[in-house]
């Protein structure tokens, strides 16, 4: 049963009556793998039996046949990033949207491991839950500004991995350094390690300029107080709609334990 919904699962059934017809449509592949002499159950006994499954425990094996069939890459990026499911808020039952913080490995386009929360909110405290499941040797982690916490950037380092965190108001210092150290004029003319993207859509276009560098004075306080700190950097992105004029520049930051 549980191999049955991982398969339609992946093949992007939603709901239990859609995982049944998955079944009766491939029901000679499933007899290859697993003992469906009867046939397929119904969709009430499928829910019925993943209604008894323990979530955490089913998590862990997830996340185990993950390890088993995912090659860690020596630099591979792993986005760890926190989504709300569509359709899982319900008024009527009074129950809030599901959030789920996911590991994605954008090498190979799979999902390592996955953490549900009860809000947004609680990304802090899933995400070092999450990072225990995943074996992240030499990967880069990349977190946005909700995970930029020091305890987060240690737990990375201790899987021997190295992170790349991005730096918003909810660190104040670290914001304030990035301000100083690296002012419009200053990164517009970086003689430094730079690189520029280009993206069309829709009419719209936004190029991206990056840049990096070690860490400059203004950092060197803070580096004792973020574990392995050796880079930073700042993207610089303008959005163009047809023949307007581009909109004012938008500064994100960043740091990371990278070279």
């Amino acid at each position: 049963i549980l191999f049955l919904i991982v398969c339609a699962v992946i093949c992007g059934a939603e709901g239990w009556d859609e995982i049944e017809d998955f079944g009766h449509a491939k029901l000679d592949f499933l007899r290859q793998y697993g003992d469906f002499k009867a046939g397929v159950p119904s969709h009430d006994t499928l829910a019925r039996v993943m209604a008894l499954v323990n979530a955490e425990q089913l998590q862990t094996a997830f996340a185990e046949w993950m390890k088993s069939c995912h090659d860690v890459t020596e630099g591979a990026v792993v986005a760890i990033d926190g989504k709300t499911l569509r359709g899982s808020y319900c008024r009527g039952k009074n129950k809030g949207a599901i959030h789920m913080v996911s590991a994605f490995s954008a090498a190979n386009g799979v999902v390592l491991g996955q953490v549900k929360t009860a809000q947004k909110s609680n990304e802090i405290t899933a995400i070092p839950e999450l990072l225990k499941l995943l074996n992240l040797q030499g990967c880069l982690v990349t977190i946005d500004a909700m995970g930029c916490q020091k305890k987060i950037a240690t737990q990375v380092l201790q899987k021997g991995a190295d992170y790349l965190l991005s730096v918003k108001g909810n660190q104040p210092a670290l914001a304030a350094a990035f301000e100083t150290a690296f002012p419009i004029t200053k990164v517009a003319s970086f003689s430094g390690d730079s690189y520029i993207t280009d993206e069309k859509n829709r009419g719209r276009q936004e190029t991206r300029y990056h840049i990096v560098s070690e860490i400059t004075e203004e950092f060197q306080e803070l580096s004792y107080e973020w574990p392995g700190l050796k880079t930073v950097g700042v993207v610089m992105s303008f959005r163009q709609e047809g023949d307007e004029a581009p909109e004012e520049p938008m500064i994100r930051y960043y740091i990371s334990s990278a070279e």
